[in-house]
């Protein structure tokens, strides 16, 4: 699952309001009071029963800015309100969203449409607009069961019964939060100065500073009862610079300040000395060796300790991936077994607004279906403990613990909040440091290797393809046995498969880092972080990175000409 570092934040502490402001509301008005009017008008008005009928509606503002070398080139504000329906047709046991075998996903529930800003304030017209999406839902969802049925009649049984669906608590909160409204002029001249220190540097080819901003308001009823509105400031202020070498491999570095309010962010002082060391750390990449195939040991550093985590087990203790009959369910039956170090502990905590100060951008109060966030534990030293669930049950777990997310538009399953790794047993840096290279003359290596930084990744979980990862750094050192200097390198990629990868951790430092980013997969683009502090690995394996076949420009850029 690729993540994206260009995170939109946390969320902002928001204000209750009273149920007199509740009452309103015409966009909840008009969401109880149609999914009243569907529900009761359609459950049994064809052969196949409905038996549950959501509504979630995001209404959202944005403002985004950027600069490049000086200028501005892009500025602008916009609406948008979506609603997605989740319909569902005969019972909890079997409906409408079962797998059709063969495909990856779930039969969808979920219908997404736009809802036109003119709607808004307007009860009467919302509850057309929903009316006429709730029935072409509805249509939709009994012609997905008739294929389930189909499907079902013609393959052979399914390792996990489970039912399609779980009961879920009626849940009743009601906040709204405001938009911030910004010095756009004063922000304008800071993009702008920021850029243009990044201009004049003849091994950057390209450079930006962009400013990020969402409002967010989240409404979810449902024909169970549930009745919430939740909401929240999303900031990003971020840089990126950009180089390629000789020999056609891009480079980058980049940093993202993530805040729920302008004046989270940081001073022009520390951002550009941030600046000045990302210039610097492209410049030593570009002249960096390359390095060659390698196993041997490895320090992950805090950040991207906490990204390789977020690959290598947490998509595979998504609760849904146990199920999949195509799924490679790599840790379905190991529950009450030990999979990795005594020293490792990990657990999801979407409750959690900020780790030591700074914010995580995985917070949320409830789920995608309405369900209240729950600290999960995944690991307890070493020993696997349960997974993430949303609504959809598995063998053994049979009810959601708020892990339930999706973007408008995309069938909600289990998704990581802030995923945390708590080691028992920690040193200093500079111990585990000595660790690494006693590990590496154990092992007769003349080297071992530091990922400081790290972009992202992905994996794959489908049965159908190798049961492997892939992380990609930006940021590597050679730490040499025999004293000499640590060395920036480049061109490499960790690749692995999760069982014997998680095996090898062996030791931690007492520091933190925190990973702010995107998260994609089949329920779409979620805000997610993840926390760990840095790990000394016994065996981790690189490969090279891909590379562009393309040279670099012929001239220079204009800006370089002296």
């Amino acid at each position: 699952m690729f993540k994206l570092l260009l995170s939109f934040c946390v969320l902002l502490f928001p204000a209750v309001l009273s149920a007199s402001e509740e009452a309103k509301d015409p966009y909840m008005n008009a969401l109880v009071k149609e999914l009243d009017r569907s529900f009761t008008g359609l459950k049994n008005s064809e052969k196949t029963p409905l038996y549950y009928l959501g509504y979630e509606l995001t209404a959202s503002r944005y403002r985004y800015m950027s600069a490049k070398l000086g200028a501005l080139d892009g500025d602008a504000d916009y609406f948008s309100n979506k609603l997605d329906i989740d319909m569902r047709v005969n019972a909890m046991e079997l409906d409408n969203t079962h797998q059709i075998k063969g495909n990856m996903a779930r039969a969808g529930s979920t219908q997404s449409q736009d809802l036109p800003v003119a709607l808004e304030g307007d009860e009467n017209a919302l509850r057309a607009r929903i009316w006429e999406y709730t029935d072409k839902a509805y249509k939709k969802a009994q012609e997905n069961f008739t294929r389930v049925k189909m499907n079902k009649a013609v393959t052979a049984a399914e390792d996990d019964p489970s039912p399609d669906f779980s009961p879920a608590r009626a849940e009743n909160f009601y906040e709204t939060v405001k938009p911030q409204y910004p010095d756009l002029a004063a922000w304008r001249g800071r993009l702008k100065k920021h850029s243009a220190r990044l201009a004049g540097y003849n091994f950057i080819y390209d450079s930006g500073v962009t400013l990020n901003y969402e409002n967010e308001n989240r409404y979810m009823v449902n024909s169970e009862g549930a009745r919430v509105k939740t909401g929240g400031n999303y900031i990003t202020l971020s840089y990126y610079l950009t180089g390629r070498t000789t020999d056609g491999m891009e480079l980058s570095r980049s940093e993202q300040y993530n805040t729920d309010s302008f004046g989270g962010l940081p001073p022009e002082e520390k951002m550009n000395a941030d600046m000045d060391r990302s210039i610097s750390e492209l410049k030593a990449l570009k002249d960096a060796p390359i390095v060659e195939p390698y196993s041997g040991p490895a320090i992950l550093n805090a950040r991207a300790a906490a990204v390789y985590f977020h690959e290598i087990i947490g998509h595979r203790l998504e609760g849904h991936r146990q199920k999949l009959e195509d799924s490679g369910q790599t840790f379905a039956k190991k529950v009450g077994q030990k999979v990795t170090s005594d020293i490792v502990t990990l657990y999801d905590d979407p409750n959690l607004r900020d780790f030591r100060g700074i914010p995580l951008r995985g917070y949320y109060r409830y789920d995608n279906e309405g369900v209240k966030a729950q600290r999960v534990s995944l690991v307890e030293n070493g020993v696997l403990k349960g997974f993430l669930m949303n609504r959809s049950p598995i063998r053994g777990f049979p009810a959601s613990n708020g892990h339930g997310r999706r973007s408008s538009g995309k069938p909600t399953v289990a998704r990581m909040g802030n995923l945390v790794m708590q080691a028992s047993v920690t040193s200093a840096y500079p111990e585990l440091r000595k660790q690494l290279i006693e590990e590496c003359k154990k092992q007769g290596k003349p080297f071992g290797l530091v990922f400081d930084d790290i972009s992202g990744g992905f994996t794959n979980t489908d049965r159908g393809d190798a049961q492997a990862f892939k992380v990609i750094p930006l940021l590597v050192y050679k730490v040499y046995t025999d004293g000499r200097p640590d060395e920036v390198v480049r061109g490499v990629d960790i690749v692995g498969t999760p069982i014997t990868s998680f095996s090898k951790i062996f030791a931690a430092a007492d520091d933190d880092g925190v990973f702010n980013g995107t998260c994609g997969a089949e329920s779409g683009w979620v805000p997610v972080s993840a926390v760990s502090p840095s790990v000394l690995i016994s065996e981790i394996e690189v490969e090279k990175s891909q590379k562009s076949q393309e040279k670099p420009p012929v001239l220079a850029p204009p800006l370089h000409d002296k």
